[in-house]
C-alpha cells in the first residue's frame, strides 16, 4: 500500500463525518422558522384527556387535572403557549411552565369553569416551539361527559 493511500483511508473517515455534522447544522439552520399547522385527531374532549394535535413528527395531547391545562408532547418543547378564546374572540394568554421535562408543559387556567359540564365547549389555541420552529392550532372543545 503506498503512502497516498494509506493517506486517503485516515482522511476519508473524517471528511465523512465532518460532512455529515455540516448537513445537519445546515438542515437545522434551513427549517428554524417554520410554522406548522397542528391537526386534531378526531373529536377533542381536553376535560376527559381525550385531545390529541399533530403536525409531523409532533404529537400534542391536551388534557385538564387539578385545575391545570397540560399538555404533553412527543417532541422536547422549547416553549408553551395555551389561549382561551371566548365568544368575542378575545384570547387570554396562558405562558405554560415546564414540569420536569421539555416533554410535559401546563399552566392553572379556568377552562373547567367554561367547559367542564356535559355538552359545554370553548375555543382554544396553542402555540407550540421547538427548535425554532412553531406549532400552531386553534380547536374547539367539547366536553363529552
Amino acid at each position: 500500500m503506498n503512502r497516498h493511500t494509506k493517506i486517503a483511508l485516515f482522511i476519508a473517515p473524517v471528511l465523512l463525518i465532518g460532512g455529515y455534522g455540516l448537513m445537519d447544522l445546515y438542515l437545522g439552520e434551513k427549517a428554524k422558522n417554520d410554522v406548522f399547522e397542528l391537526s386534531q385527531k378526531g373529536f377533542c374532549d381536553v376535560i376527559n384527556g381525550d385531545c390529541i394535535l399533530s403536525a409531523g413528527d409532533l404529537e400534542a395531547n391536551i388534557f385538564e387535572k387539578d385545575d391545570y391545562t397540560s399538555v404533553n408532547t412527543t417532541l422536547p418543547l422549547d416553549k408553551a403557549t395555551l389561549f382561551l378564546v371566548d365568544e368575542n374572540n378575545q384570547a387570554t394568554p396562558y405562558r405554560m411552565g415546564m414540569i420536569e421535562s421539555p416533554y410535559y408543559w401546563h399552566a392553572a387556567t379556568n377552562l373547567k369553569e367554561l367547559a367542564g359540564q356535559k355538552g359545554q365547549g370553548y375555543k382554544m389555541r396553542v402555540i407550540l416551539q421547538y427548535k425554532g420552529s412553531q406549532y400552531i392550532a386553534e380547536f374547539q372543545t367539547q366536553t363529552a361527559q
